[in-house]
Order: C-alpha cells, then structure tokens, then sequence
C-alpha cells in the first residue's frame, strides 16, 4: 500500500525540499544548543531552529497531504499554532528562571538588576512607559 506513487512529481519534489530545509535549520538549531558558550547564547538556537525548522515540515505536510487527498488538510496550520505559542513562552520561563538563580547566587554572567532597570522605557516624567 505505497500512495507516493499517486503524488505528482511536482508535488514529491517541493514536499522533499520541504522536509529536508526544515531539518537543516533544526539541525543547525541543534549544533547551536552544543556550539555556544553560555546557557544565555545556547538557548536561543534550538527555540530559533525548532519554530522555523518546524513550520518548514509542517508546510511540506500539508502539501503532501493536501495533494494526495484533493482536499486542503489543516491539521498543520493547529500543530504549528501550538509550538509557535508554547516555544516562547517556554523560553522565557526557563531563561527567567536561570536569570533568577544566577542573580541569587552570585553569578557574574548575568547582567545586575540596576542595568536591567536602565533598559525599562520611561516617559520624560520618569513613569514607566511601553515600547513605541
């Protein structure tokens, strides 16, 4: 029971392209996680190479799937609304959580509390502001 010989050749070639682009950038997302110096640096490469790398599969998926069964299948656009909104957030607990024990302990690798205060945006009366 192999359906792959129903895909058209167009379609086999842009889904295989897909694919393999999208495990290059998790890869590379990978050997970031291993390459760069410090808990700071390495963790954005895989949360960088997990978001993009997925969407890249999840859009080969979709074509794959769309073109074997004539019909749009949107399974994909749920499954990367998830990660796209669950990989950030989880980043930044895990970086805020390290932040907080780095800074109890001592360490010299985070910035100080005063220069994190410096970076707040402030209006001309000195009230915090928001980003403009």
């Amino acid at each position: 029971m192999n359906v792959a010989g129903d895909l058209p050749a167009w379609a086999a070639l842009l889904t295989a392209l897909l694919v393999l682009v999208g495990a290059a950038v998790t890869l590379i997302g990978a050997l970031g996680l291993l390459r760069l110096g410090n808990f700071y640096a390495r963790v954005h490469a895989p949360t960088l190479g997990t978001t993009l790398g997925l969407a890249s599969i999840l859009i080969g998926s979709a074509l794959y799937f769309s073109v074997l069964e004539a019909r749009p299948v949107v399974h994909e656009i749920l499954i990367a609304v998830f990660v796209t909104l669950t990989t950030p957030v989880t980043l930044m607990l895990v970086v805020r959580a390290a932040l907080y024990r780095d800074r109890t302990e001592g360490s010299r690798d985070v910035p100080a509390a005063e220069v994190v205060e410096d970076l707040i945006p402030r209006d001309r009366t000195g009230q915090e502001g928001t980003w403009a």
